[in-house]
């Protein structure tokens, strides 16, 4: 009888390990706040977190917050001007606006605690994901454990560099988007950021799939979640809910 109930309270535990791990989603954000040598300020993109964070929480998930180096967040002041419902919803969420300002750094998350990784947009991801040793863990390990990885706008920064254990990069073969060159253009800072983002996925064998610039345009490939710009958020969201819920 002892044994009995030691294998039903193993079984209930794994169970409720396995249910916690899947209902998890770690949302990463940058902390470089300066525009290259400009003296603007940069960070991530406020739509980028909120619009994906709200339907993931709507949806039940247990959503988290880390940045590459801990501590306080910077928003992009400019994306403070995009007057939309989320953004009202985050000024009066004290949790989330508190999370913001404590991230935990990347190097002290688990990556076997999270079903799904959302690397969130904004010009200063450009300078602190690509090529990052705990971005690159954090990636692998949760793609290799049948896990998700998304990103975003300019998150897609994170997916340089990224390989499996095989030694191929994360997203050869893989149909990806990103913050496009002509998007880029049109924002006027091609010359300030460090590296092209649609050049640099393609020079890594990614099959880069860019819509009309500034439109909703979400790409995924075997569990690769890819959103081109900030009118991608919300529907990166929902299609992490999607997978997730397989």
């Amino acid at each position: 009888m002892k044994y009995l109930m030691l294998v039903c309270a193993m079984v209930v535990s794994m169970a409720s390990a396995s249910g916690f791990a899947a209902s998890k989603v770690l949302i990463v954000l940058t902390n470089h706040s300066q525009l290259g040598d400009t003296g603007e300020r940069t960070g991530f993109w406020l739509s980028e977190l909120t619009h994906p964070y709200y339907v993931l929480k709507d949806q039940g998930f247990q959503v988290d917050l880390a940045s590459i180096e801990g501590g306080p967040a910077p928003i992009d002041p400019r994306s403070l001007e995009d007057k939309d419902p989320q953004q009202a919803r985050f000024l009066s969420d004290a949790q989330l606006m508190a999370k913001v300002l404590t991230t935990p750094p990347l190097k002290a998350i688990n990556p076997e605690q999270y079903a799904a990784i959302l690397f969130s947009g904004g010009h200063g991801s450009m300078w602190d994901f690509a090529n990052n040793a705990q971005v690159n863990r954090m990636a692998s390990a949760i793609y290799e454990n049948n896990g998700v990885v998304a990103a975003l706008c300019h998150g897609p920064a994170a997916l340089v560099g990224v390989k499996l254990s095989d030694g191929e990069f994360l997203i050869a073969g893989k149909k990806v988007t990103g913050f496009t060159n002509s998007e880029e253009a049109k924002v006027g800072l091609t010359e300030k950021v460090p590296f092209l983002l649609e050049d640099r996925l393609v020079s890594m064998g990614g099959r880069f799939q860019a819509s009309a610039d500034f439109s909703d345009n979400v790409v995924v490939d075997n569990r690769v979640v890819t959103g081109q710009n900030p009118q991608s958020a919300e529907s990166v969201g929902k299609a992490l809910v999607e997978l997730l819920k397989k």
